[in-house]
């Protein structure tokens, strides 16, 4: 069900050390640019989870045979923060329908807070394949929040999630409240969650460093 991509040996290293290096991610194109090729990498490798088939195509000398994917999936983007991967994944899924809802911390106190889910423009989801995109998997509660929210409107075939950092608190708290045809693909896992609910290394606030800090 977890992808843990990062494990493996390959660029996707050199964009996780830039995304979480003080020094650079103060460089918001070059930080949005980042996640965003980041998204392209796991969108890539949960591509070959699809169900595909054999089709025919002419060339200019014969005819060939490729394997394709049977069909695009709805990309489900999660604002704000999720707007950087967004554009990586619609880079892979280029004939993709897209779909954004909004989830932010309602804070009680510094460290108490409940999920608020506002807004949403989607596409039809019933039976759709959905891929939904958020950089930071803290506790997985606005990933749950969203997908609840997303079931008044249609119960998913399968769900991708895509991440670029997430913690075994909020992997595990996914799998708990998503159907067991979940895959979870996440670029780094990082062990420790702070009394504030932030990553620890992590890299800070996402959306703050890819589109400017909120008030």
């Amino acid at each position: 069900m977890v992808h843990h991509i990062g494990l493996q040996s390959s660029i996707l290293g050199q964009y996780l050390a830039e995304i979480r290096t003080v020094g650079v991610q103060t460089d918001r194109l070059r930080f949005r640019h980042n996640l965003s090729r980041i998204a392209e990498i796991l969108a890539y490798e949960a591509s070959k989870d699809l169900p595909s088939q054999t089709v025919t195509v002419q060339t200019p000398l014969a005819e060939a045979q490729v394997v394709k994917p049977i069909a695009s999936p709805i990309l489900l983007t999660i604002l704000r923060a999720g707007l950087a991967m967004h554009d990586g994944v619609l880079r892979i899924f280029d004939h993709a329908d897209s779909a954004f809802i909004s989830a932010y911390r309602k804070h009680s106190s510094p460290e108490d807070f409940e999920i608020e889910v506002e807004y949403m423009a989607i596409p039809d989801l019933a039976d759709k394949i959905w891929f939904i995109s958020d950089p930071m998997l803290a506790t997985g509660s606005s990933m749950v929040a969203v997908y609840k929210a997303l079931l008044r409107h249609g119960t998913p075939k399968q769900v991708h999630i895509l991440s670029a950092i997430a913690t075994p608190e909020a992997l595990q708290f996914v799998q708990h409240h998503f159907p067991e045809n979940t895959q979870i693909w996440v670029a780094a896992i990082d062990s420790e969650l702070n009394t504030k609910s932030y990553i620890v290394p992590g890299l800070g606030d996402a959306g703050d460093l890819a589109f400017g800090t909120k008030i």
